[in-house]
């Protein structure tokens, strides 16, 4: 197995319009990735020749169900744990909720649960709410100038209160990957338990997360080449069992009267109602795609792009970049600010080259306060990417340097 950007350009059609006369440079990754046939392929199968609900219907459409059960084994596969541990969500935003609700009520008042300043909204609202609800305290681990989080101030935010450490694994606005096993160690010593927010880091290949020694892993099927609107919580199956339901209605009950209920067991307590059948087929054909890539050379692809990248925009008079200055420890999220000229005005410039970029606080406003900024524009990149996107990409930064200025 050799990686061949060609090849896998070849697998997405999208990549292949061309828009206003210029072809699609898609640098956006970190928002939505784009999909490949296969997993079209699989959803539209499903649609078109297979569609029924799952786990009660008696026709011959109910090898739908064996497809799901299929899927959920996929995805297992992907992470290296048992497909029981698998819980199909909404997206990763709703991942995380379920654990704030579910493990949340677990928690006593004045108990503690540590974020960093990195973090995704999605990562920290939650824990406001549970905040409001249940009476924990939230600690806050700052992060350093290059945009890591400063692993040197964890002793001393990590108490025996400390229940729960939920941080990104690899950050939406730096690309810096955090020191899991840094982070497991200490949390350990106090017998906190780590969740990681895998959104970006899941569609840079497949994870063993009983080696990461982390207790709950959350990641979003729309930014690992999968549908919208199904993500995936991941935790060990003794938690799944101690936590409360998160919604209640079908499929998710053991016995109902009006006495009381019984739950099932997990990971069907958490999927209340029907589950999202077509884009769950779809997420685990993505991670069946994903699999079957050469990662040694995906990665080592991505990341000469970074540096090219990178490169680029320091020749570029005014372009300040956010984040690692090398390569060790980051995945391939860039982003940069351009002196004088506001980052929505050099998305907009750049989408005039057909290149697209996303621009504004990336729903990290700690971050981007910590840094004093209102906003900075953000290169992500996947293995279908070339040099030829990154070249488009410069082309236009240097023109907004030149014209909005």
């Amino acid at each position: 197995m050799s990686f061949s950007v060609a090849a896998v350009r070849g697998q997405f059609p999208i990549l292949s319009q061309i828009i206003d006369g210029r072809p699609v440079h898609y640098l956006d990754n970190g928002a939505s990735s784009q999909t490949p046939d296969t997993v079209l392929n699989a959803v539209r199968a499903y649609e078109t020749t297979g569609r029924a609900n799952v786990l009660r219907g008696v026709r011959h459409l109910v090898l739908a169900d064996r497809e799901a059960s299929e899927e959920r084994a996929d995805v297992a596969k992907f992470l290296g744990v048992p497909p029981m541990e698998i819980v199909f969500t909404g997206g990763c935003t709703a991942a995380i909720n379920l654990v704030a609700y579910s493990y949340g009520s677990l928690l006593q008042p004045g108990d503690r649960v540590l974020l960093s300043e990195l973090e995704h909204h999605s990562n920290i609202v939650p824990w406001q709410l549970l905040r409001a609800r249940a009476g924990i305290e939230i600690d806050m681990i700052p992060v350093t100038a290059d945009g890591r989080i400063d692993l040197a101030l964890l002793p001393r935010l990590l108490t025996p209160k400390t229940k729960l450490v939920s941080l990104a694994h690899v950050s939406n606005v730096t690309g810096a990957m955090v020191d899991v096993g840094a982070v497991v160690a200490a949390a350990k010593s106090v017998g906190a338990k780590v969740m990681l927010d895998g959104a970006q880091r899941a569609p840079h290949g497949p994870l063993d997360l009983p080696a990461l020694g982390i207790d709950f892993y959350v990641f979003a099927g729309h930014k690992a080449y999968g549908p919208n609107g199904v993500g995936v919580l991941w935790a060990k199956a003794a938690l799944l069992d101690a936590m409360p339901p998160f919604m209640g209605g079908g499929s998710m009950i053991g016995r109902v009267t009006f006495a009381e209920t019984t739950w099932a067991p997990a990971p069907r307590r958490f999927e209340a109602g029907t589950p999202p059948i077509g884009p769950a087929i779809g997420l685990g054909a993505a991670c069946k795609w994903m699999q079957a890539l050469d990662w040694t050379g995906a990665h080592a692809h991505e990341m000469a792009m970074v540096q090219h990248l990178m490169d680029g925009l320091q020749k570029i008079d005014g372009a300040r970049i956010f984040g690692p200055a090398g390569l060790q420890n980051r995945y391939p999220v860039v982003s940069f600010t351009l002196d004088g000229v506001h980052p929505h005005d050099v998305a907009q410039t750049l989408d005039s080259f057909g290149v697209a970029v996303r621009a504004g606080h990336h729903c990290a406003q700690p971050l981007m306060d910590r840094f004093d900024l209102d906003g900075t524009t953000r290169v992500s990149m996947a293995p279908y990417n070339d040099g030829s996107d990154i070249d488009a990409f410069l082309s236009g930064v240097r023109y907004a340097a030149k014209t909005l200025r």
